[in-house]
């Protein structure tokens, strides 16, 4: 499918029918959502998948009771990594084992170290949405359905989930097959967006 007509079938399902996605595709989905993009190539993000009913069904209530938590097949929870030191950590034993420069790390943790913890979460939740992204357009072009989510409360999340303080949920996206049909999408004009 042309990339093109993937962004303009693409819509966030709000009922999904329940099948499950075969795992081959969903791996293929994983895959496009390791490449996205990030500033300093630092991959600020952890997706926790919860496959386990469940699990999910303890879940929809912290999560404005929306259908699509227990419908889907999997869902994605996009958390943000605070623990941007630690990455670059890894990214440095990746470069060298690559044999790639390490001169851009040291610019990489002047940019950590002059953060305090608030501006770390901010950038990481916003470099997340460049994965979410890419999970949104990618499982739309491997044939399934997905839907952007905000609703919920990331506290419950972190509890019910056992994730670690260093792992802040910030998006959901789940993903499976769509029950409902998609309705015209509204964007406002070309020449209200670039000015």
């Amino acid at each position: 499918m042309e990339f093109e007509k993937i962004v303009h079938e693409r819509y966030a399902v709000k009922l999904f029918d329940g099948r499950k996605i075969p795992e081959e595709k969903v791996n293929r989905l994983f895959e496009v959502i390791r490449y996205a993009a990030s500033s300093f190539n630092i991959q600020p993000w952890v997706v926790k998948v919860v496959t386990d009913q469940k699990t999910k069904e303890r879940l929809t209530p912290v999560s404005m009771n929306q259908k699509q938590i227990e419908s889907c097949s999997h869902l994605l929870v996009f958390c943000a990594n605070t623990d941007i030191a630690g990455n670059i950590d890894k990214l440095e034993k990746l470069m060298k084992k690559a044999g790639a420069s390490t001169a851009y790390i040291e610019i990489m943790r002047g940019f950590e170290k002059s953060m305090n913890y608030e501006q770390k979460l901010s950038w990481a939740q916003r470099q997340t949405f460049l994965a979410l992204g890419n999970a949104l357009n990618g499982a739309k072009a491997l044939g399934f359905d997905s839907c952007p989510m905000e609703g919920f409360d990331p506290k419950e999340y972190s509890r019910i989930l056992k994730l670690p303080d260093s792992l802040v949920p910030t998006a959901l996206c789940p993903i499976g097959y769509a029950a409902d049909s998609q309705k015209e999408k509204l964007r406002f004009p070309k020449e209200e967006v670039f000015i």
